[in-house]
């Protein structure tokens, strides 16, 4: 039999848990995560693109060893798409079979090709199934891409953990899964599924938490370089770029300055390695050369702050 981990039962075995699974978060996060399990309500997390929101559902998923169901949403997902649709085909290929045997008794036959065995489960219906270890952990990915019939959709998912099709009746979960639910906030979601859910806004670590996910998530890198890689980025968030970077942007950055042997910035590294941080031709350009300089400047005012003591 597997062994599965409970439920954490206090906001501090709730930061234990997300530790294990290399998450660095701050407490009021882990407050959140902790009422959302403990209560059975779905977790909704907006914040920008990198800021570790889907990283969540994930962590909890390794964590807990439930089963991962991802529904990545985007314009135009429908319930075929989201919930389930039937096999036509093979609904097909049993009308046929009827007809050439004589059996095709309209009754009947609506009720075979309208059962369990000819349904295809999409992600929303595969959630609401019993799983091995327990309930899985659902995770509904960029819901702000989708549109508002599809989360008035949700209501229903969301407040009953079931979901009615009309040739079957309603299809409710044993046991409520895990619900999280990310938005880049690209629009506003609706007030109606929100209350549904308890929000959390996930913003910009700081520089002490970003050094900290570093030490983490790269830790091959040199110490000197994860401080004056935080300390640019945390810079470059506060000038006016179509995209600012966000942490997996600066995950990204450290490593890829690590591959090249680099244990400092310079101007000349940080002009010919922009692409690792920055997505849009426009921000690289406007960051390159003299502006990169100002930050490399500002950067080594502020190296004390996160300069141990005695270095």
């Amino acid at each position: 039999m597997v062994d599965v981990p409970a439920i954490p039962s206090s906001v501090d075995e709730t930061l234990t848990l997300l530790a294990k699974g290399n998450y660095v978060a701050d407490r009021s996060l882990a407050t959140a995560l902790h009422l959302a399990l403990s209560l059975r309500r779905p977790l909704f997390l907006e914040g920008e693109a990198g800021v570790g929101k889907t990283e969540i559902a994930k962590v909890l998923s390794e964590t807990l060893k439930r089963r991962l169901i991802r529904l990545q949403c985007y314009e135009g997902l429908d319930v075929a798409s989201a919930v389930y649709e039937w096999n036509y085909p093979r609904q097909m290929v049993e009308i046929r079979l009827a007809e050439a045997t004589g059996e095709a008794q309209r009754e009947t036959l609506d009720e075979d090709i309208f059962s369990e065995k000819f349904l295809i489960e999409r992600p929303l219906l595969q959630a609401l199934r019993p799983q091995v270890g327990g309930a899985p952990v659902l995770l509904i990915d960029e819901l702000d891409r989708t549109d508002e019939p599809f989360e008035a959709f949700l209501l229903e998912v969301l407040s009953d953990y079931q979901i009615t099709i009309p040739e079957l009746g309603t299809i409710r979960a044993p046991a409520s899964p895990i619900v999280v639910i990310t938005s880049n906030r690209t629009r506003e979601i609706h007030d109606a599924l929100k209350r549904r859910c308890f929000y959390y806004w996930v913003d910009y670590p700081s520089a002490e938490r970003e050094l900290e996910i570093l030490r983490v998530k790269a830790p091959r890198a040199a110490e000197r370089l994860s401080r004056e890689v935080v300390l640019f980025v945390q810079e470059l968030r506060g000038t006016d770029l179509f995209k600012l970077p966000g942490v997996a942007e600066t995950i990204d950055w450290v490593e890829a300055l690590t591959q090249l042997d680099k244990v400092s910035l310079d101007p000349e590294t940080v002009d010919s390695t922009l692409g690792v941080l920055l997505k849009y031709q426009d921000d690289i350009a406007k960051i390159q050369g003299s502006e990169a300089q100002r930050i490399l400047d500002q950067m080594k005012q502020e190296m004390r702050a996160l300069q141990p003591a005695g270095d």
